[in-house]
């Protein structure tokens, strides 16, 4: 069967032809990206990505979504968007249409991922476990959290806005860039120090440890400047990313009940040379009592290039065709 495959996050729109073979397999066709900025509307978008594709879509699409998908209406948490979920179909003109979380695709895509596609990070070097729970985060315009449970015979999705959650200072330097937000902020959560834009909060942090007086960068430049290793503060305030990532990712494997963590998302990618010789290991173990837990927990990344693209069609297959792929 054929569809289109949507990834709405809070900057780019990505669109890509799919294919469900009969044996159920997936095979995602050329990547269309667009800025969300640059369109009012996912109508508006799916309208061009149409034109470059050459004017005929089929009438399927799965449709992940970076914001909490619980009723007819979708307000994007980083974009201006609003989605009418009922309507979709209607307003693209689909026969059959699949919506979800963003982050739950993305969990869709790594409980389908081979084994090659599930790099290791920390912890013990193990393959991902046959039952259980697995927490699957990362970082990008926001920050992205699910988790799924494995059982005999496949496994359920659970969404989740986590990244909403208060963040939890875990030392004197996080008690700065907390104190720093909570000046412009009347709410500081996790997402405001766990995602792209947050290296800006960390840098003005860690300058201010320091009693440096430096220039107004944007988080592009910052990150460019860290991972290009030409800017000692943007080197250590990657590494200090880095730290916050693995304390988050620590918190929500406690909180789910995991027996395995995979780390996703566009800047998780990125990360994935730097959060190996990182402070990341440390901050996801360090969970007091439960540390030796921690220790024994396997964390990995996973590599496909388009993990949320290829878990909508996978949520897709599914919700509409089961056994009954043809």
């Amino acid at each position: 069967m054929e569809l289109i495959a949507v990834d709405v996050g809070g900057t780019h729109a990505r669109f890509a032809p799919a294919k469900v073979t009969p044996e159920g397999s997936i095979e995602l066709g050329e990547l269309t990206t667009l800025k969300t900025s640059d369109y009012a509307s996912l109508k508006n978008a799916w309208d061009d990505f149409a034109r470059i594709a050459g004017g005929t879509t089929p009438k399927a699409a799965a449709i992940a979504i970076a914001g909490p998908v619980t009723g007819e209406t979708v307000r994007m948490t980083n974009n201006s968007w609003i989605l009418h979920t009922g309507a979709l179909d209607e307003q693209l003109g689909l026969e059959q249409v699949t919506v979800l979380n963003d982050f739950g695709a993305v969990a869709h895509a790594v409980a389908q991922a081979p084994s090659e596609e599930l790099v290791h990070l920390t912890g013990p070097e193990l393959p991902m476990p046959d039952y259980g729970t697995v927490t699957v985060l990362g970082p990008g315009t926001g920050l992205g959290i699910a988790h799924f449970h494995r059982f005999e015979g496949g496994y359920h999705i659970q969404a989740t806005e986590g990244a909403h959650t208060d963040f939890a200072p875990v030392d004197h330097i996080d008690d700065i860039i907390l104190a720093r937000l909570r000046e412009r902020q009347r709410r500081v959560s996790t997402e405001r120090v766990v995602s792209g834009p947050g290296i800006v909060e960390i840098y003005h942090a860690l300058a201010a440890v320091e009693k440096r007086s430096v220039e107004e960068l944007d988080d592009r430049a910052i990150w460019e400047r860290g991972m290009n290793g030409e800017d000692g503060l943007a080197i250590a305030a990657v590494d200090r990313f880095c730290q916050s990532l693995g304390s988050t990712a620590g918190d929500y494997a406690l909180a789910h009940g995991a027996s395995a963590v995979v780390i996703a998302g566009g800047l998780g990618y990125r990360l994935r040379d730097l959060l190996p010789k990182s402070g990341f290991a440390e901050r996801f173990r360090f969970k007091g009592r439960y540390e030796s837990m921690m220790a024994a927990m396997p964390v990995k990344l996973i590599v496909h290039p388009q993990p949320g693209l290829f878990g909508a069609v996978a949520a897709f297959a599914q919700e509409h065709l089961g056994d009954r792929q043809e």
